[in-house]
């Protein structure tokens, strides 16, 4: 758990599915925040995801922000202080520049990667160990585009057991990232009944996580597709995320 935070592994990298393509499954204003419990019990601490357009190198895009942050009891022992943010195009939500800045129980991270896409190179400036690197890459994913790339992406044909995979550029290396699909579930929530869509991303096992299927998270079945519960089983215990607060949606949060 030293070198992997359970809010990076859990919540930025795996509340990544999707919306209709028909419409827009976000716009600039959102903002989704998301209380984080350890063991059903203790309050593990927050996360919040927020979407604003901007612009970088005089081209419009949208600027992305994940913030997560330990707190309680939780804190006293493993302090948790993360920062995400990416840059991306407005239209096929290709990355342009993705930094990360975390400090999780005393280890950190500060890196900003610059994706080129005339080079086909991603270029990694790691400010704490003062070496900049070099990645050649085809079709990726920063961790926290994905989740707003997959977003958008129609998923209303998919059967039980189907899977989509996409290339996820993280830490200087490309990783393939898989979700499985469970099936569906009215989920009762502090919102009201929910219809919920049920996936499974398959992570690694051995370092946070029991085994390599031991995530499930339970996702809108609206034109918003967003996160609403998580469950994760972890080498200690077990995490759960539920979403408190939303707001600035692109489309009607639908209750039964």
């Amino acid at each position: 758990m030293k070198k992997n935070t359970i809010i990076t592994l859990v919540l930025f990298l795996t509340f990544s599915v999707f919306a209709q393509e028909q419409k827009h499954a976000f716009k600039s204003g959102e903002l989704l925040r998301y209380k984080m419990s350890y063991s059903g019990v203790l309050r593990a601490g927050t996360a919040v995801l927020e979407v604003e357009e901007t612009e970088l190198n005089g081209k419009k895009v949208f600027h992305t922000k994940g913030s997560g942050w330990t707190s309680g009891m939780i804190k006293w022992f493993f302090k948790v202080d993360d920062i995400y943010e990416s840059y991306f195009d407005k239209d096929n939500v290709k990355p342009y520049l993705f930094k990360r800045k975390i400090n999780e129980g005393g280890y950190k991270k500060h890196r900003n990667t610059s994706f080129n896409y005339t080079s086909n190179k991603a270029y990694v400036q790691d400010f704490i160990k003062q070496k900049d690197t070099s990645v050649a890459f085809s079709n990726v994913q920063d961790m926290l585009s994905s989740f707003y790339y997959l977003r958008n992406k129609d998923v209303k044909n998919m059967k039980k057991g189907d899977e989509i995979a996409i290339d996820m550029f993280m830490d200087a290396q490309i990783y393939p990232f898989k979700l499985r699909f469970l099936g569906k579930e009215v989920l009762d929530t502090k919102f009201g009944d929910v219809n919920t869509l049920i996936f499974r991303p398959l992570v690694q096992s051995g370092r946070v996580f029991k085994a390599q299927e031991s995530v499930t998270i339970w996702i809108t079945d609206d034109a918003n597709k967003i996160p609403i519960k998580l469950k994760a089983n972890l080498s200690v215990g077990s995490l759960r995320a539920e979403l408190e607060q939303y707001k600035g949606l692109a489309n009607a949060f639908e209750t039964k």
